[in-house]
């Protein structure tokens, strides 16, 4: 059972928003709800979990009950880790819904085999679709292209282009910078790119509890140099604001990105915020 911090009142606002282009979300972490103008809802790595505390401990609020959104056309996972691939966070959307659960192999393995979503939450296992890299969906409104990203900590990470009338946005997961990056540059026209962005801090082992040095999510120079290589019209950082040890400032990419060609515009969001193509 996951309890909100805030109530239903971000379920509701996706709800009852009418947007004229796309309007996204910021759940906090790496999570978004993003609704199209005809009323198209993707979810991409909604988290309402607390971490492993002590070595995992959540820093921010949790914005949203799982079982309070009755609006989604496809949950979508970037990897495997929990704090993107969750059962008590995502498989109550797909139980009250008819979303699709949109996720590569490894993902889908720890909903299956891991969690047993089918079992404990009466998730229907025909909504489970496995893409790869190279896949293109179509999701309602929205165009969903699979493509590569970068992180060595994950199994299988992918990261998802959505394209829509109103523009291009792109959620990279916990992608460092990628040598895919510059040919999504040269296909897609990206108006808004959403990185993942964190310091590197001491996090105990998993094993003996011992604090030890950890990174998991690109520093300043390696978005700013993402960005860049993406061609990005908007910068959102993310993950900055979730786990004790490792969160950032995201204020102190501004100097970082200043003389690059791109973003043309960094854009700071806190949990709750909405932003819009």
């Amino acid at each position: 059972m996951t309890d909100s911090d805030w109530g239903d009142w971000l379920p509701r606002a996706v709800a009852d928003a009418d947007p004229d282009t796309v309007a996204l979300w910021y759940l906090g972490c790496n999570g978004f709800a993003i609704k199209g103008s005809e009323g198209t809802v993707l979810w991409i790595d909604p988290y309402a979990g607390t971490g492993d505390p002590p070595r995992t401990i959540r820093m921010i609020p949790v914005p949203f009950d799982p079982n309070d959104i009755d609006e989604a056309d496809a949950v979508l996972a970037t990897h495997e880790h929990t704090d993107h691939v969750h059962g008590p966070s995502q498989a109550p959307i797909l139980a009250n819904t008819d979303a699709d659960f949109v996720a590569p192999d490894d993902s889908l393995a720890v909903a299956r085999e891991e969690e047993r979503w089918t079992e404990n939450w009466g998730v229907d296992d025909e909504a489970f679709l496995e893409v790869a890299e190279g896949d293109e969906l179509k999701i309602g409104e929205f165009t969903v292209h699979v493509v590569e990203t970068q992180d060595a900590d994950a199994t299988h990470p992918v990261g998802y282009v959505i394209e829509h009338d109103s523009g291009t946005l792109f959620h990279a997961g916990d992608s460092k910078p990628s040598e895919s990056f510059p040919a999504l540059a040269d296909e897609f026209d990206i108006d808004l790119g959403i990185l993942a962005f964190g310091s590197i801090g001491r996090v105990p082992d998993k094993e003996t509890g011992e604090p030890v040095e950890t990174k998991w999510y690109s520093d300043e120079n390696e978005i700013a140099a993402a960005a860049e290589d993406l061609g990005l019209d908007r910068l959102v950082p993310t993950h900055w604001d979730m786990w004790k040890g490792l969160t950032a400032d995201p204020t102190a990419l501004h100097e970082h990105v200043r003389s690059r060609s791109h973003p043309n515009r960094l854009e700071i969001v806190e949990i709750g915020d909405r932003i819009d193509l």
